[in-house]
């Protein structure tokens, strides 16, 4: 009997461990399968971008002039704009993604919490299109007439930042793209930054409160040093969508590839550009290989952001 039970102790642990063996292997596989798939799009798009980069150079990326009937490309001038705009975005979209946050966790009801937590999943699933349509329909109007006049003749004046705030008020621009990106992420990171609220481990507040902290001081001094990590993380997922938003930018930004330093100039975005003018490129003409080459630019760019946010935490945990 001693033995009947051994071999078959020693059977189910060899089953167990080539399901683990097997298992192991598929989840390995799907990682590889992720990082050729990134690495193929990366050499696709270097690949394309060879005609451009042989042309015009180390210039392609500093050049403003974007010509097809000349056949004079450069990046300078989307490459601006989607930074520009993704810096907007972010600045309008964290703070107020933080104050949704810090108010569905801390201060509203569990139910009113849940209704409003649910519409900000669904207004994050909108699609992008019908944000760029509502921005040219409602926003565009209120940032000629009223938006753009008033804070010309305000911030306009003022030493310094007057700069960012003068010209035509064409209601399409930087700015107005910047809200219209602003409005599309900060349902991504409010979810994001509301979900690691919840999640974290009730006694570390309860504690904090029984010492006589605020709930401000509970969320600046205990939540927001725990959830670090996840709410950068956050930020990030809403930065990369805004640097590659295409349809809801292009309703609203005036699509002019030239570098206006007001955030009332009309201006242009990589995703912006290559989706207006891909279509009308030849395969393996010079034009083809310039947006091949933006594109490429823009990956860089979304991969620099992420390397520069692990660096920043790496560099907050080493300080502590």
């Amino acid at each position: 009997m001693d033995q009947s039970m051994t071999s078959s102790d020693s059977l189910t642990g060899d089953t167990r461990g080539k399901g683990d063996a097997i298992f192991a292997a598929i989840v390995r596989c799907s990682a590889l399968l992720i990082l050729l798939g990134l690495g193929g799009m990366i050499a696709v798009m270097a690949w394309g971008a060879r005609g451009a980069f042989a042309t015009f150079g180390p210039g392609f990326v500093l050049d403003p002039a974007w010509n097809p009937v000349t056949q004079h490309f450069g990046a300078a001038a989307p490459v601006f704009g989607t930074l520009v705009t993704a810096l907007v975005s972010i600045v309008i979209a964290v703070p107020l993604a933080f104050g949704i946050a810090f108010w569905l966790t801390e201060i509203a009801s569990a139910r009113l919490a849940s209704v409003i937590g649910t519409a900000i999943q669904l207004l994050a699933a909108v699609p992008s299109i019908i944000f760029g349509m509502w921005g040219f329909t409602v926003i565009v109007p209120l940032m000629a007439r009223y938006v753009e006049p008033a804070a010309s003749h305000t911030l306009g004046r003022v030493p310094g930042v007057g700069a960012l705030f003068r010209g035509a008020p064409y209601g399409t621009g930087f700015l107005t793209g910047g809200i219209i990106l602003a409005v599309m992420i900060t349902p991504f990171i409010s979810a994001v930054m509301r979900d690691v609220f919840t999640s974290m481990p009730a006694v570390l507040k309860e504690s904090a409160y029984g010492l006589g902290m605020t709930r401000w001081e509970v969320m600046r001094r205990i939540v927001l040093p725990w959830s670090r990590t996840a709410v950068v993380g956050g930020i990030m997922l809403g930065l990369g969508r805004a640097l590659g938003e295409t349809m809801a930018i292009t309703f609203v930004i005036g699509n002019a590839n030239h570098i206006g330093w007001s955030l009332f100039s009309p201006g242009n975005t990589i995703a912006s550009l290559i989706a207006l003018e891909f279509p009308e490129s030849a395969m393996g003409s010079l034009k083809f290989s310039s947006l091949m080459a933006a594109g490429f630019l823009l990956m860089v760019i979304s991969f620099t952001t992420l390397v520069c946010s692990r660096w920043l935490l790496r560099s907050a945990r080493v300080g502590k």
